[in-house]
């Protein structure tokens, strides 16, 4: 079985931020289909905290990763959200790094899966402005669904999931998911993986 090749894209919630390297959702989804005999490698990441939708797309000119990836995900807006950008701002601006991203899958939107923006507005960090965060988030996301359910692409809403308010939902530094978080995400888009991949059942 030749051994699939994986591009995560995104910000703090691909790299991983306030958790371990193996507890991002990335690392666990991986894990996860390697324990089940999928022999995929560690994923690719181009995610740095703080990175909007602008400088993701900076860092890929900069860095240039040699597709074609068997599977892309792509998770980026929030920033641009929490700096005051508008939704009519990202939605081009989005559009144009999914295209990015399909072109990495080889041209096929079906390899990549976009994942919703969590609502940090169900954090202590942005727990004062709890309704503004998510009716901006509920746009910015309608706008990054809305562009991968045109492009043929696939969607994860882990959103509702970051709004659960579970023990244990926050990193220490009171505004990332944590782990265990970060695991209830992964059984969201494993499935999806799953799909991409091909991979074998459990």
């Amino acid at each position: 079985m030749t051994t699939p090749r994986y591009l995560a894209l995104g910000d703090s919630y691909t790299i991983g931020e306030a958790v371990p390297a193996d507890l991002r959702w990335p690392a666990q989804v991986c894990a996860r289909l390697a324990a089940r005999g999928m022999p995929l490698i560690r994923p690719e990441i181009i995610a740095v905290t703080g990175w909007t939708v602008a400088e993701l797309n900076a860092a890929i000119d900069s860095l240039q990763p040699e597709g074609p990836y068997d599977i892309v995900s792509l998770l980026v807006g929030v920033n641009d959200q929490y700096r005051g950008g508008t939704v009519e701002a990202y939605a081009p601006a989005f559009e144009a790094m999914l295209q990015r991203a399909i072109g990495f899958a080889g041209g096929d939107a079906s390899k990549v899966v976009v994942v919703s923006i969590p609502d940090y507005g169900f954090t202590p960090h942005g727990e004062a402005k709890k309704d503004e965060i998510a009716r901006a988030l509920d746009a910015f996301n309608a706008a990054n669904a809305a562009a991968a359910h045109a492009a043929g692409a696939h969607y994860v809403d882990i959103t509702p999931t970051s709004r659960s308010h579970q023990e244990g939902w926050v990193a220490e530094d009171g505004l990332h998911p944590s782990g265990a978080q970060y695991t209830a995400w992964a059984d969201l888009i494993e499935p999806v993986f799953d799909q991409v991949l091909g991979a074998p059942s459990a």
